[in-house]
């Protein structure tokens, strides 16, 4: 195990090649995650409801019911419910072997799964190739794989889950306690607690100017893991990003899609997308900025 260590400190594109395929692996679990956490959610939340306002109806429901989560059941073609098995079920060289479809009954199959997989591969193995072997490159792979999956299951159900918003969390105040930390453990908290401040205070102006809900408490606590990781000095530049990079894009589908403009859209994957690019440029972006302005 020391000389794996060893080799991986000395040899960079050995630690971004090992990265890039472990990342890949992750990546069809993550497709996992996005499909089923918020089905879980779901169900829990129709278990509860029934449970406290129709006691009846909860008593006579199946006493077990069929288990679903992120191992159970077994994955399978949602068309012709074949079981899917470990050969058709590779990182992406399995959707590219059968051709996008179905082994048993040749329906598509999405390219977004494949498209997950190599996004969480080459977004990781450029945080391993930036910041090299340590424990910082192990903290900001794990939040890249969650910003992934918190990304795509907020574009598919408008929804930021406490299940991997508050680990994450939890993980980059800890983390500021360790050497390798981009800010200390002082700055770590006061970042969080500005991180989610800033935009809970933009959610109740809006709301009491114009009595509508303007983003989710999904998108305070999803600030607040980047103000614990890179301290509130990198908020503005977080903030900047995802609105101006946010409402190009809001503009141009809404525009396409020909949808009205009162159409609710994600902010998460983009403050998920600026603070990820901060966590690896943000010092030079803010520089180079700031030397934009003359200061």
């Amino acid at each position: 195990m020391t000389d794996l260590i060893s080799l991986l400190q000395q040899y960079p594109a050995l630690f971004t090649g090992a990265v890039l395929l472990l990342s890949l692996v992750v990546g069809s679990f993550l497709n996992v995650v996005i499909y089923r956490l918020p089905k879980m959610m779901e169900n829990e939340w129709q278990q509860e409801y029934q449970a406290y306002f129709t006691p009846d109806t909860a008593a006579a429901a199946p006493a077990t019911p069929a288990r679903f989560n992120l191992a159970v059941p077994r994955s399978a073609c949602p068309c012709c419910n074949a079981p899917i098995q470990a050969r058709d079920n590779i990182p992406l060289l399995s959707w590219l072997l059968l051709k996008g479809k179905c082994r048993q009954c040749a329906a598509p199959i999405s390219a977004r799964y494949p498209l997950v997989e190599l996004l969480t591969g080459l977004l990781s193995a450029t945080v391993a190739w930036q910041l090299g072997f340590g424990a910082a490159a192990a903290v900001v792979i794990v939040t890249t794989w969650l910003l992934i999956a918190l990304s795509f299951i907020d574009i598919d159900k408008m929804l930021l889950p406490d299940q991997l918003t508050l680990p994450l969390l939890w993980l980059a105040l800890l983390f500021s306690l360790s050497d390798s930390a981009m800010v200390n453990p002082a700055e770590a908290i006061i970042g969080a607690a500005a991180g989610y401040l800033s935009l809970w205070s933009v959610y109740w102006l809006f709301k009491l100017l114009t009595g509508k809900e303007g983003m989710g408490y999904g998108d305070f606590k999803l600030l607040a893991v980047f103000g614990a990781l890179l301290g509130w000095q990198q908020l503005p530049l977080i903030i900047l990003l995802s609105s101006c990079v946010g409402a190009v894009v809001g503009i141009v589908l809404l525009t396409v899609q020909g949808k009205d403009k009162a159409t609710p859209i994600p902010f998460g994957p983009y403050i998920a997308a600026a603070g990820w690019i901060a966590l690896l440029w943000g010092e030079q972006l803010t520089t180079a900025y700031l030397r934009y302005l003359g200061l």
